[in-house]
């Protein structure tokens, strides 16, 4: 015999109990997710445990996903030189004695440099980095720009502290937990970095465009002076960043500044370097930034 289309429980008290069970389950949970969406757009530093647990929890296979990117990188490196091994080998006398001849200069310019600071007296206080930590992962398409690093407070790192590669700046450490941190790069559109400009120090700020790309602005409005290829570092304005670091090369021209790409692609870096701030003011902001958030977590006003 056909099972009968009609669902309705008729007097059956068991089966009542169950529909009405799961409309209010239902309901409870939809109530449940607006509330989370409107705590999270209200307050996104609500649920920074939640996130630091979730990360912690996420941090082996990020660790293994890491290391087999690298070898993945490797394996295709490889056998990409193999093929390309006489022009690749053309190339690199090249760029060696292009090298070796900037290298010449620059030395020159260090000394001259040395001989001036000491003739006026200027000492450059000694920065040791906080860690040499890998990138264990990062949002790839996502309007916000995140990184997450596989060191935190265990290891002396903290909210506000700059985290840069080899080649330029990537971010700063925003959430730090006992052992992973994560980080704000600097394409995020909440990022915003003073710069100068490398050969002649003209001032400018660089932020995120939500698209891995860059916005380079100038605080003076008027004749853009800025052509493809310049070079802009941090400024050291704001105590935060150390001033020096490579960060951004324009690419686009445009009557208020120009787009731009990272000095440092995150993807291309799986080790970074996290320093301390470059002020007392900086330090002093951080360490308050830390009390708050203790505050907060305890429940105290």
């Amino acid at each position: 015999m056909a099972r009968s289309q009609d669902r309705r429980p008729g007097y059956s008290r068991r089966a009542q109990y169950g529909i009405f069970t799961g409309y209010v389950v239902a309901i409870l949970g939809v109530v449940a997710g607006v509330a989370v969406l409107v705590t999270s757009l209200v307050n996104p530093d609500a649920f920074s445990f939640a996130r630091s647990a979730a990360a912690e929890a996420a941090r082996p296979l990020g660790e293994a996903g890491a290391e087999s990117r690298s070898t993945g990188q490797g394996v295709f490196a490889a056998i990409g030189a193999y093929f390309n091994a006489g022009r690749q080998n053309a190339e690199l006398r090249r760029e060696v004695e292009a090298a070796r001849a900037n290298a010449i200069s620059m030395q020159s310019l260090r000394d001259e440099n040395r001989r001036l600071k000491a003739l006026l007296g200027i000492v450059e206080p000694q920065r040791q980095p906080v860690a040499t930590v890998r990138l264990i992962g990062s949002t790839a398409s996502s309007t916000r720009r995140f990184a997450i690093i596989d060191a935190g407070t265990s290891s002396g790192v903290r909210p506000g502290q700059p985290v840069r590669a080899a080649s330029g700046l990537i971010g700063r450490v925003i959430e730090a937990g006992p052992g992973t941190a994560r980080v704000l790069l600097v394409t995020d559109p909440d990022n915003v970095v003073p710069v100068k400009r490398a050969r002649d120090g003209l001032t400018a700020f660089v932020q995120g465009a939500s698209n891995g790309r860059i916005d380079i602005r100038l605080i003076n409005q008027g004749v853009n002076p800025v052509k493809q290829g310049d070079v802009f570092v941090t400024s050291g304005s704001g105590g935060l960043y150390p001033p020096g670091i490579p960060v951004a090369v324009a690419t686009e021209p445009h009557r208020d500044g120009a787009t731009g790409h990272l000095a440092a692609d995150p993807a291309d870096n799986e080790f970074v370097i996290v320093e301390p701030a470059y002020s007392g003011e900086a330090r002093a902001l951080i360490e308050q930034i830390e009390k708050d958030g203790a505050k907060n977590a305890a429940g105290e006003p």
